[in-house]
């Protein structure tokens, strides 16, 4: 599945519902070719999901417009993706004079559509050992120099201190003649 352009967009502005919402729906035909995601959107019980099948129809009629050649069963969603809005303000009333405040969230929406190729293999990378390590003979070297000579550094030296302030801290407290309050 290798598109080399945008072959037709549609954008649906200021939806008014929350993005997050609207990505439920959209990451559902994303990659899909049109037929099935129309029919994927007509069979979900989601609200937004009649405005993205709406959405998802004019995208293929600017595609048809932009080249009249152009066949639609090759064609599959290519990007999908939901952008926050503007956000409403309301106020709600609520116990004891106060209120309470209501945001109504927006969200841009943007189909685009690509048209199918040749299938075109994946590239796999070599599974194993790295690739500078097969002509040595060694195996993946961790370095290991600063960590030894950290944590040796903290059981010499930590557990000396930790006496000392153990024992100062309680002679001075008494001497000073200071209460913990």
């Amino acid at each position: 599945m290798a598109a080399v352009e945008e072959v037709g967009r549609a954008r649906l502005r200021y939806l008014g519902t929350s993005a997050q919402k609207a990505r439920l729906v959209v990451d559902l035909i994303r990659g899909q070719r049109v037929g099935e995601a129309m029919a994927r959107l007509r069979f979900t019980q989601k609200h937004v999901a009649r405005d993205v099948a709406r959405l998802l129809d004019s995208a293929v009629a600017n595609a048809q417009q932009k080249r009249q050649d152009l066949d639609v069963d090759q064609l599959y969603v290519k990007t999908a993706f939901v952008d926050g809005g503007p956000s409403l303000k309301r106020i709600r009333p609520a116990p004891m004079g106060r209120a309470f405040r209501v945001l109504k969230r927006m969200c841009h929406v943007t189909l685009g559509l690509g048209e199918m190729g040749a299938p075109v293999a994946p590239v796999s990378r070599p599974k194993g050992p790295v690739a500078g390590a097969a002509e040595t003979g060694q195996e993946k070297a961790r370095p290991a120099g600063p960590r030894k000579k950290a944590a040796a550094g903290r059981k010499a030296g930590g557990a000396a201190k930790s006496k000392v302030a153990k024992g100062s801290s309680r002679k001075s407290s008494k001497a000073k003649g200071t209460s913990g309050r």
